[in-house]
């Protein structure tokens, strides 16, 4: 487990992180990039937008591993959101915008992904190969 305080300077810590997992059970470079900006993308959302930058408020990253795949759970503190409400980053009138990809590019990497507790929590999930 990762906690860490709500600075976007501290996203630079995922790195290791994932660095430590791969390592630990041999994840193949595919997944490796996959997980990076997956989770990369979950800690900074959390940090921004859950905690809106609150140092006194922290983002913990737990891990689990079980039957080939490897679920990653980013939670925060803030009040949550509605994660069906999300504009559609691919539609023609986003597609010029600033911002707004984070949980897409999480959708589109990781094999599966759930939002607990009021959104507050995503859970992503990668298969091992």
């Amino acid at each position: 487990m990762l906690r860490l305080p709500s600075n976007p300077r501290n996203v630079c810590q995922v790195e290791n992180f994932v660095q430590r997992i791969v390592e630990k059970y041999r994840i193949s470079p595919d997944v490796y990039g996959n997980i990076l900006i997956s989770l990369t993308e979950a800690v900074n959302n959390a940090i921004i937008h859950g905690n809106r930058k609150d140092e006194s408020k922290t983002v913990q990253i737990q891990m689990s591993k079980d039957k080939g795949h490897l679920a990653i759970r980013v939670s925060d503190e803030g009040r949550g959101f509605d994660y069906r409400s999300i504009p559609d980053p691919t539609a023609p009138e986003n597609l010029a915008k600033c911002g707004g990809r984070g949980v897409f590019l999480m959708q589109q990497l990781s094999d599966r992904i759930h939002f607990h507790d009021n959104g507050r929590t995503v859970e992503m999930q990668f298969r091992l190969q």
